[in-house]
């Protein structure tokens, strides 16, 4: 059963067939300003890995993956979870220069998610990666990429409104940079979901760092997996999601793991065993190039900019029937 909310009063904002017409520009506006503005190309993803490759997650990822057998080619597969380690073995062998990079559109499912308004169990989103020098491994250039993002999401929802005159939002583009651990001392009674919501209330789009290590009461703020993310250089980003009044996540990322950072927090993590996987030898042996990417969730930007109140209003996706009997008596029309 999902976990619902109704906002009182609440109505959409755009009619049926604007709303299509609204999805698919934004789809095309944004990751056509994301390449230009990050310096990438598309390319096409893959919708599974064999899962002795170590491209896909590691096992103390958030969420299991869906794996099938291949008797034709004995391989075991998996449905991708994240693009990021496929993506930076992509940049070493499509040569992507420094400073250039890639992004792709993904496609995936995970069937033990806990749906809600923002939750769904298919999953879409843009991962990029993009080729950097070693020397801009720091927060500086984590902050300006950041800002960079957040500036394509607001000209992206610059031009909705234009087009569509009854959209109102205006994301905020001045981003509010903290800590996970600086989050927690804020709020140290709250949840970390509760505490999201309490600093994006007050400061509207906020960049959250260094997710993945446990903070001070024992516990990290949220998993991050230990192979893909620099823990001391990464974050997520969260606007304000007015009409639910709750933060709204649409990106993690960060600066990638260098050697000394794969070593440091599989240790951490305690799965080192996953170190002999193809694509933890390549980054130990030094045969990957430095990288910064991340994920940016589709469904999830088209509902916070088209102003919608569920994640089921801007894409096709299947709910249990008691959110279907509750949207259809609200009059929300889910896809």
């Amino acid at each position: 059963m999902s976990h619902l909310i109704i906002p009182e009063g609440y109505r959409p904002r755009l009619t049926s067939s604007e709303l299509q017409r609204a999805i698919t520009l934004l789809r095309a506006e944004f990751p056509r300003r994301l390449s230009s503005c990050l310096n990438l190309r598309e390319v096409r993803a893959p919708l599974f890995v064999d899962r002795a490759s170590g491209l896909n997650e590691t096992p103390v990822a958030e969420a299991p993956t869906i794996s099938f057998d291949i008797p034709d080619i004995d391989v075991h597969a998996e449905f991708i979870h994240s693009l990021s380690k496929w993506a930076r073995v992509a940049l070493k062998r499509y040569e992507f220069k420094l400073g250039t990079g890639l992004y792709a559109s993904v496609h995936t499912a995970r069937p033990d998610v806990r749906t809600d308004n923002m939750h769904s169990v298919y999953v879409d989103q843009w991962d990029w990666e993009k080729h950097i020098d070693p020397q801009n491994r720091d927060t500086q250039y984590l902050r300006d990429t950041v800002r960079d993002i957040v500036t394509c999401i607001c000209d992206a929802a610059e031009a909705l409104r234009r087009a569509f005159p009854a959209l109102t939002f205006h994301p905020d583009r001045d981003v509010y940079f903290l800590t996970a651990q600086e989050l927690e001392d804020r709020f140290p009674n709250l949840s970390p979901a509760e505490r999201e919501t309490e600093i994006c209330r007050l400061h509207r789009t906020v960049f959250l760092t260094n997710i993945g290590s446990a903070l001070r009461s024992g516990e990290p703020h949220a998993g991050r997996a230990p192979d893909c993310d620099d823990w001391d250089l990464n974050g997520t980003l969260f606007m304000w999601h007015p009409i639910l009044k709750q933060a709204c996540e649409l990106s993690t990322m960060g600066i990638r793991v260098d050697a000394d950072a794969l070593r440091r927090q599989l240790a951490a993590a305690n799965c080192e065993d996953v170190r002999f996987r193809l694509f933890h030898q390549m980054l130990l042996n030094g045969d990957l190039p430095q990288s910064i990417g991340g994920g940016i969730g589709a469904s999830r930007l088209c509902m916070l900019l088209l102003e919608a109140c569920h994640i089921g209003e801007v894409q096709a996706g299947l709910w249990d029937t008691e959110t279907v009997k509750a949207c259809e008596e609200a009059e929300i029309p889910l896809l």
